[in-house]
Order: C-alpha cells, then sequence, then structure tokens
C-alpha cells in the first residue's frame, strides 16, 4: 500500500509530541517551499499529539516547562502561550505551567492547522496501526511492513518512537512475575487496579521505584487519605521545583571550549555558586548551560561521559528537570502528612503474600509491604519493540554510546559500519547517547525543524536562470508570482492610500504564497504598528523562515527591519536599521510610510521634521512623480507650520489621487492648526461621505472633525459625533485608545462632557495587553490618557511598570507621564503639573502628530487650574491662542480673567 505513490514520500512513526512536531515542520516547510510531498503518520493511537506524556486527563499533571518554553516553534516562543490565550484561559502567562492534557490539545490543534494550510501541496494520510517492521525496497525506497499485514513504501522514515519503555531488570523474577507488578503505570488501563477502592482489610499502599517525574506524576494521582506512597530509589532525590518567580538571566560561564571532565566540573560549580551570590539561586547557572549541553556531551571522552552518568548523573537530571512550583507543593503536604514517603535503596528480594499483595525486601534489610508496585525507573537503554528489533537485527540501527538510545549523527541512523546507509530518522530521547540532552520540548522541536529540512533537501527546486520576477508598483521586484503580486501590489495600495483591506490583501498574497517573505513581513508590520487583526510573532517567524529559503537582499532588508521594529531592543535599534534600509531602497514605499509619523504609522522615534523631511526629499526621485511622496511632504511641512506650503501639497496629491488618506490627514492639520474649524469640519465631513467611504481609519478623520467642534466649544456637536462615529462597537482596538479615549478625556478636561464620562467602555474595547503592555510609546501614551479617565490607578500603574521595563522611549517618557497622571487621579494637582510640564518638551519621541500629542498639554492646562496656579494656566492659553484660534480656549481664558 502506497497513499501517496506519485509523490516524494516521508512516513513518520509515532504521532505523540515528536512525530506531531516533525510533521508540523515538514507541512509547513514543503508549503513555504511549494514542494509536493506525501507524509504518512503510523501510530495506533485515537489522537495525534498526545503519545503517552499528553494523554493523561488529571489536571494535577502539569508541565515541568512554563508555557514560555513549550511552542511548537523554535522561532516563535509565545506560541503556545498565546494559543492559551485565545482557547480560554485569557490571563496566562509565559511563566505559568499548564496542564499536560491541555498541551496535548495544542500540539493537535497546532498539527491540524498546519495539515489545512498545507492542503495541495502536502497530502496527509493517517494509519491507526503498528509498524513491525523496516528494509530497503528493490528500488532504493524504504518498506514499512505493518501490524495489519500492509507495506508501505517511503523515500524517508522517521522513528518517533519516544522514550523506550523501562526494562525491569532491577526486578526480581517473582516480581516481575505477579499481577501486583505494573511495568508499563503509562499504558491504558494499567492503574486501574491502585485507583479502585481496596477490598476492606486489603493493604493499600503502593511501592514506586524511581523517584523521577513519572514518580512524582504517579504520587499526585495515587494519593489518597489512609494510603502510603513509598518512593524507592538508589539516590532517594525528587526532581528539584522550578522557582516561583524566575530569577534574571545569566551568561554561560567562560571555559567551555574543549573542556576535560575534571575542569568541565570546577567550572560549572564555581558558575553556580556565583549565581547563588548574585541571585540566590542556583538555577540561572544550570540554566544558562542548556544552549551548550550538547556540545559539551560530545566534546567528552566514553570514559569522561561515563564517569559523569556514574557521578554527576541523577544530580543533573534532578536539578535540570524540574516539577512546576505547584507539583511540588503537593508533593510538600503529602510528605508532611506522611502519605508519601521516599527512601534510598534498591529491592533485593520480593514475597507475594496470599492475599495478593508484597512484601518487599531491601538491600539495607528493611522491609515495604505494598499492594501494588510500579515501575518508575525511566526509560531502558534502547528501544526494543518491533521495528527497532528489526533494524537492529539488520544492522541498520546499532546501540548509541554507553547503551544510550541508538547510534545516530544529526539524527540520521548509524549502521553497524558506522555510516549512514538507509534514509531513516530519528528524533528525542532515542538520540541520548549523542546529544544527552534531549527529551525535553525545546530540544525536540529544535530536532524536528532539523529534520523537516534534512528531509526535503533533496526536492529543493533548480532555479530556473533568466527568470523574470514581478515587479510592485514601484519597480521593486518581487520573489514570489504573478499572482500574489498582484495582491501584495492590491496590499501596498491601500496603505499608501489608507484604505481599507490592506492586511486582507497581504493574507491574499501569502495564502497563494506561503513562502512569500515581505508579505508576511508586511502582515506583521500592521499588526504591530496599526493594530491589524495579525498573529504579529507567527507572522513575523515565517517572514524569517521564507527570507532564509527565498528572497533577494532588499527583502531580507525589509524583513530584518521589521524584526527590529517588533523585538529589537530598543526603538532605536529598529529605526537605525529602517534608516539604512532607505537608504538602500528609497523606493521601498511601506519601509518610507513606517519611517515617517502619519495616520497609519507612529514613524521612528526621534525624527525631527527637518530630518523627515530630508528623508523623504531624499527619496522622491525614485517615485518618478507619483503623488505618495508629495502626501508625506505635505505632512511634514504642516507639522513645521508652514500651512501654505503644506495645503499647496494635499491639494497636488489629491488631484493626483482624491482617495489618498495621508494628504487629507495632512490637510485636516492644515486646517486645525490654523484655526480653520468650520471650514475643515465640513471640508472633511463631505470627504469622508465620498472619497474617503473606502478609509481605514474613518474613525481617526471622525476624531478630526471632533476637534474642531471642541475647539468650536460645541459639546452638543462632540457629543452626537462621539456617539455616533466614536463610541466602542464603531471604533475598536487601538484607534479606540487613540481616537475614542483621547477625545473623551479632552472633552472632559475643557467641560465639554457632562456627566460619565465612558472611558472603561473604551477600554473593554480593547485587548488588555494592547492596554497595559502596549507595544509603542505612542499607544502607551494613549492608554495612560484612557486609564486616567476612566480613574484605573492599578491598571495605570501596571501600564508604567511594563514601561519601564520596555523600550528607551517609554522608560523615559511614559514612565514619568504615569506618574504624573496617577498623581493627578489622586488629586495631587502640583506634582501632576510638575511632572506634565516637564515632558512637553520631549513628548515629540512618543511619535505621531503634534494633534495627538497635545492632549498632555490640555492636561497641563486643567492640572494648573486645579492646583490654583491660573497665572501659568494663563500663559498656555495664550500660547495656544498664538498659535491659532478657538473658542474654547477664549472661553477658558476669559474664565481664569474674569
Amino acid at each position: 500500500m502506497n497513499p501517496a505513490r506519485e509523490r516524494h514520500t516521508v512516513a513518520i512513526v509515532g504521532a505523540g509530541a515528536a512525530g506531531t512536531l516533525t510533521a508540523v515542520q515538514l507541512c509547513e516547510t514543503a508549503t513555504r517551499r511549494r514542494t509536493p510531498l506525501g507524509l504518512v503518520l503510523i501510530d495506533p493511537a485515537p489522537e495525534a499529539g498526545r503519545g503517552s506524556a499528553y494523554a493523561t486527563t488529571d489536571p494535577r499533571h502539569r508541565l515541568n516547562v512554563p508555557a514560555g518554553g513549550m511552542s511548537c516553534y523554535p522561532d516563535d516562543p509565545g506560541h503556545f502561550t498565546r494559543w492559551l490565550c485565545r482557547h480560554g484561559e485569557p490571563t496566562v502567562r509565559g511563566t505559568d505551567f499548564a496542564t499536560r492534557y491541555r498541551y496535548g490539545a495544542y500540539l493537535a490543534d497546532t498539527l491540524a492547522r498546519a495539515i489545512v494550510h498545507a492542503h495541495g501541496t502536502v497530502a496527509v494520510h493517517r494509519l491507526r496501526t503498528r509498524a513491525q517492521a523496516c528494509a530497503p525496497a528493490p528500488d532504493g525506497r524504504l518498506e514499512l511492513r505493518l501490524l495489519d499485514g500492509d507495506v508501505l513504501v517511503a523515500d524517508g522514515v522517521v522513528l518517533a518512537t519516544g522514550p523506550a519503555a523501562p526494562t525491569g531488570d532491577w526486578a526480581p523474577p517473582r516480581l516481575r512475575a505477579c499481577e501486583r507488578f505494573i511495568g508499563s503505570p503509562w499504558a491504558p488501563g494499567a492503574l486501574d487496579g491502585p485507583l479502585a477502592e481496596p477490598a476492606y482489610g486489603a493493604v493499600d499502599d503502593v511501592l514506586l521505584v524511581g523517584t523521577g517525574l513519572t514518580a512524582v506524576d504517579l504520587a499526585l494521582t495515587l494519593d489518597r487519605p489512609g494510603r502510603t506512597v513509598h518512593a524507592l530509589s538508589r539516590t532517594g532525590l525528587l526532581p528539584q521545583p522550578h522557582a516561583l518567580s524566575p530569577a534574571p538571566e545569566m551568561a554561560a560561564p567562560e571555559g567551555l571550549d574543549a573542556p576535560t571532565l575534571p575542569t568541565l566540573r570546577r567550572t560549572v560549580y564555581r558558575h553556580i555558586g556565583r549565581a547563588v551570590r548574585a541571585h540566590g539561586d542556583w538555577r540561572p547557572a544550570l540554566d544558562s548551560l542548556r544552549p551548550h549541553t550538547a556540545r559539551l556531551w560530545r566534546s567528552l571522552t566514553p570514559e569522561e561521559r561515563a564517569a559523569f552518568l556514574r557521578r554527576e548523573g541523577a544530580l543533573w537530571n534532578t536539578h535540570r528537570h524540574r516539577t512546576a512550583p505547584t507539583t511540588a507543593e503537593s508533593l510538600d503536604r503529602a510528605r508532611t502528612a506522611r502519605r508519601l514517603r521516599v527512601r534510598t535503596g534498591t529491592v533485593a528480594d520480593a514475597v507475594v503474600r496470599p492475599d495478593g499483595s508484597v512484601l518487599l525486601t531491601l538491600a539495607d534489610g528493611g522491609r515495604i509491604g505494598a499492594g501494588w508496585v510500579i515501575d518508575c525507573t525511566g526509560p531502558g537503554p534502547r528501544p526494543e519493540d518491533p521495528l527497532w528489533r528489526s533494524l537492529f537485527g539488520a544492522g541498520a540501527a546499532v546501540p548509541g554510546p554507553l547503551g544510550l538510545g541508538v547510534a545516530t549523527r544529526d539524527g540520521r541512523l548509524l549502521d553497524a559500519g558506522g555510516g549512514t546507509g538507509l534514509p531513516v530518522f530519528t528524533l528525542g530521547a532515542p538520540r541520548r547517547g549523542e546529544l544527552w540532552e534531549t527529551t525535553a520540548i525545546p530540544e525536540i522541536r529544535v530536532q524536528a525543524a532539523d529534520l523537516a529540512e534534512q528531509l526535503l533537501a533533496p526536492l529543493a527546486p533548480r532555479r530556473r536562470p533568466g527568470r523574470r520576477r514581478p515587479l510592485d508598483a514601484h519597480g521593486l521586484p518581487l520573489s514570489t508570482h504573478a499572482e500574489a503580486a498582484a495582491a501584495h501590489r492590491t496590499g501596498l495600495e491601500r496603505v499608501l492610500k489608507v484604505r481599507a483591506g490592506a492586511a486582507d490583501a497581504f493574507a491574499r498574497a501569502v495564502a497563494l504564497d506561503p513562502g512569500f517573505a515581505l508579505g508576511h513581513a508586511a502582515l506583521a508590520l500592521l499588526g504591530h504598528e496599526c493594530g491589524a487583526d495579525v498573529d504579529v510573532p507567527r507572522a513575523l517567524a515565517e517572514a524569517r523562515r521564507c527570507a532564509r529559503e527565498r528572497a533577494d537582499a532588499r527583502e531580507r532588508s525589509f524583513v530584518d527591519v521589521v524584526s527590529r521594529r517588533v523585538h529589537g531592543r530598543s526603538r532605536g535599534d529598529g529605526a537605525r536599521a529602517l534608516l539604512g534600509h532607505l537608504a538602500a531602497y528609497p523606493a521601498d514605499a511601506l519601509a518610507l510610510a513606517a519611517a515617517v509619523p502619519t495616520i497609519a504609522f507612529s514613524g521612528i522615534d526621534d525624527l525631527d521634521a527637518g530630518y523627515a523631511l530630508n528623508l523623504v526629499e531624499r527619496s522622491s526621485p525614485a517615485y518618478d512623480g507619483h503623488w505618495f511622496p508629495a502626501s508625506l511632504l505635505a505632512f511634514l511641512r504642516q507639522d513645521q507650520g508652514r500651512h501654505e506650503e503644506a495645503a499647496e501639497l494635499a491639494g497636488r496629491a489629491l488631484a493626483a489621487e482624491p482617495a489618498s488618506g495621508h494628504a487629507v490627514h495632512a490637510l485636516a492639520h492644515v486646517h486645525y492648526e490654523s484655526g480653520a474649524h468650520e471650514k475643515g469640519r465640513d471640508w472633511l465631513d463631505a470627504w469622508v461621505s465620498g472619497h474617503g467611504r473606502g478609509a481605514v481609519h474613518r474613525a481617526h478623520f471622525s476624531w478630526h472633525a471632533a476637534l474642531h467642534e471642541l475647539a468650536l466649544d460645541d459639546p452638543a456637536a462632540v457629543r452626537r459625533r462621539w456617539f455616533a462615529q466614536l463610541a466602542p462597537g464603531r471604533v475598536t482596538g487601538v484607534r479606540a485608545l487613540v481616537d475614542s479615549g483621547s477625545l473623551l478625556w479632552r472633552a472632559r478636561l475643557s467641560d465639554s462632557w457632562r456627566g460619565r464620562v465612558p472611558a472603561t467602555d473604551v477600554l473593554d474595547s480593547v485587548a488588555r495587553e494592547t492596554v497595559e503592555r502596549p507595544a509603542t510609546a505612542f499607544t502607551a501614551l494613549h492608554a495612560a490618557v484612557a486609564l486616567t479617565a476612566a480613574g484605573d490607578l492599578a491598571a495605570l500603574r501596571r501600564l508604567r511598570d511594563h514601561a519601564a521595563g520596555a523600550d528607551a522611549v517609554q522608560r523615559e517618557v511614559v514612565v514619568p507621564l504615569c506618574e504624573a497622571l496617577a498623581a493627578l487621579v489622586e488629586e495631587r494637582f502640583h506634582e501632576a503639573a510638575r511632572g506634565l510640564d516637564a515632558l512637553l518638551p520631549v513628548l515629540g519621541r512618543v511619535g505621531g502628530s503634534a494633534a495627538q500629542r497635545e492632549v498632555v498639554e490640555e492636561t497641563l492646562l486643567y492640572a494648573l487650574v486645579a492646583a490654583g496656579r491660573c497665572e501659568a494656566a494663563r500663559r498656555l492659553l495664550d500660547t495656544r491662542l498664538d498659535r491659532g484660534h478657538a473658542p474654547r480656549d477664549r472661553r477658558l481664558l476669559a474664565a481664569l480673567t474674569g
């Protein structure tokens, strides 16, 4: 049988975590590369993704790694955490420990999505059976003989069979033959006996042989009043718990290059000592070794590895493979109540009593009576199921170093001659001899990605020399096909016009070509900057993968720009990358749009108007008279106060493209800053109902019209417009913070809003993550304003704490802003006024327009009046009236003067 004979076929034996991760990587990599592939998953389990580790339904069984370390993707560490947030746990953090059953559901869902996404490129078949043998086929491929008698022919095979079963060699023969001995505790129904209510007078105690993670899980499951669970091992060491609050990360120590075991031992112990002195915790030191463990293991001689296993193996395992804090607390309670007793020793003999219970004699002469004995000693030295036996018997596989797992090179099985004979691969526990640390998801997901690369490498398409690539609207080549390029051009045009549907167009481009790096990067940028409904880390991870596989220098540079903008250690890092990109590629319109503070993007921090103008003017010749640079210049000229020139540039852009949202935005500012409030309001209303019907930021244009109405001192008009065009439901997300929330606060400050200010309604329409952990300083400023309007001091302080650990602009501008606004809420008006006044000169660093940042100036005016500093308030109002006519400001000034 061959379900996908016409395609290159890969068979994965085992659909637990390792098999699922490999299948996900194969589906997604083949889809990105448009490589036809047949993929066959062989496993009798009813559901992929669970295996024995994640099939448990006991809610006490938690992951041993925080959620932030359990993503399926090495380059997208937050994927599992975001999945939990979308699937009923919205408050979960990366430091939380999810249940193992939930993680199994995540693996199954991620695989299902990868299969759906790969439809048409990857043909996936699931065979609920077992593979019994693997041998070369006559045509050079591989034949897998299945339990049901069928034969599957494949080009490559991945053995994702998980840890080997315990051998039970430690148990006396009489014990192994006893019905009360459970050798495979995770087999279906294996624990039915110990979990059943005991007969009256029967021995109910349980002996767990082994004190590792399996014993921990079973101790929790089997714990009940009246029962004692004994846990026995050679060391008597239980796994250490994770810290309740993770300590800061540490760098790995020096001296890890080609060490001997004695020098490595000294280096590591000294490093642990430094960690304890610096952080009061050994864990950061051990965690810092994780990226180097495989290399260090390979650098040791066989004799040194054996010595390490004898002396440090158990100590390493109990400190490296830890339990969740809640799990450790449950164990401590059971030990305190003496329902769990941990002992050091080995079993020397066992006698089965007439009632079926077992009396065990230990090597030290001690005795333990138990109703059940369960083997928790962990995986055996190598796999022993029929498939592996067939490979060992044929010499196609051999035991790994020190008898650990199987011999491999980069995941490919080594044969008896030391070569990579058959295209058979494995990952996870069978690679212990090669890697030592290889059983946790953070290691297995990297191996899965590497295997996908190896398995698909023979299918890499040959590039056709001289093939012309499609171009974007400004003449830049695109590494994709014509249909995806057309969708990308549509998305770019909508961004430049500030029209709806840009994210949909870019999403269509990557659906047509999943390997199109620029499409993924554009989606990540719109999600990060504009609040588009995009999983930004996921889109960015896809962009990086695609850029590595198929992109030119300009596309790779743009992906790097977006990556630094989203994940850079500082906004300055992203700014430098963006400016460098534009210097090399001035015709990259999306990059130019992102650099200039406008209606769509917050722009580059610290980019003063002069530099921004120079940037746009330098780039303009690359656009050959296109209207877009003129619309950006119009906005920048009005920011300089050169209103007539800005109006002329906006008019020129609108004559060429009446739907140019950037030009309209510039003209809206010209009207506002010059005091032409009635003209500005009427002109905006006319445009929004005409050429602006498809504008994506209609709420922002409504906000501009409402600003005119505020300045005209028409509170009834402001209120009508807010409920008709800016209330939650009509506006959501970042736009609700920036427009709806700030307008409410400004109306409240100038006595233009009577009664309850519905700021809480605005906040409820925005994701809490956006409000309290915003990605940009511009969003953070408006989040602080909305929280102040709602009087939510607790959330305002959480925002401050986030900003304190974010980029430099948030630390230096948003933190003092939050503190000043908190003082305002607490009616410490003098302090609030001092803080706000000190911020005015540096507010430009957050990006956006002067009209948007003016909300801080108006808050300062309110604080000055409330503090009784009327002379300072009059001076501020005089300055505002010098900038432009506003009946509202004249009313406020008259009230102060009178």
